[in-house]
C-alpha cells in the first residue's frame, strides 16, 4: 500500500539543511518555478525531484523548498527572461557571515543563487 501522506522536512540548523539538500540532489527546476515575493521575505522554489526518502527511488514528486525570513537574493549565471529554461540543482550549500548566513542553491552550469537571512528557517513539503 503506497504512503498517501505528505512528507515536510523542516530545517532550522546545519543538520536540517543538509537533509533538505540530500533529498533535493539531482531536482528540476525551471526559472518560471523560482519566486521571491521580497514583502514576505519569502523565496520559492517549485522542484521535481526523486523521492529519496522511500525505497522505490526512481519516483518523481513535485515539491516546494520554502526558505523565509530572506533579506536578500543574488544570482549568476540565470536567465531570468528565459522562463523556460531548466536548472539542475546538485546542492544546497551555506556559509556563516557574521551575525548572517548565506544560503547557496548551486546548479549545473555554473549557476547558482544565493539567500541572504539572519536564521535558517527552510521547509520542504
Amino acid at each position: 500500500m503506497e504512503n498517501k501522506y505528505l512528507t515536510k522536512i523542516i530545517a532550522n540548523d546545519k543538520e536540517g539543511l543538509q537533509m533538505i539538500s540530500a533529498c533535493c540532489a539531482g531536482a528540476e527546476v525551471k526559472i518560471e518555478d523560482i519566486k521571491y515575493l521580497q514583502k514576505n521575505k519569502v523565496f520559492l522554489l517549485h522542484l521535481k525531484r526523486s523521492k529519496v526518502e522511500i525505497e522505490n527511488k526512481s519516483k518523481k514528486v513535485n515539491s516546494v523548498c520554502k526558505f523565509e525570513f530572506v533579506d536578500g537574493v543574488k544570482s549568476k549565471n540565470i536567465k531570468q527572461n528565459d522562463s523556460e529554461q531548466k536548472l539542475e540543482l546538485i546542492t544546497i550549500d551555506y556559509l556563516k557571515k557574521n551575525k548572517n548566513f548565506e544560503i547557496t542553491l548551486i546548479f549545473n552550469n555554473n549557476a547558482y543563487i544565493t539567500l541572504l537571512t539572519e536564521i535558517i528557517e527552510v521547509t520542504l513539503d
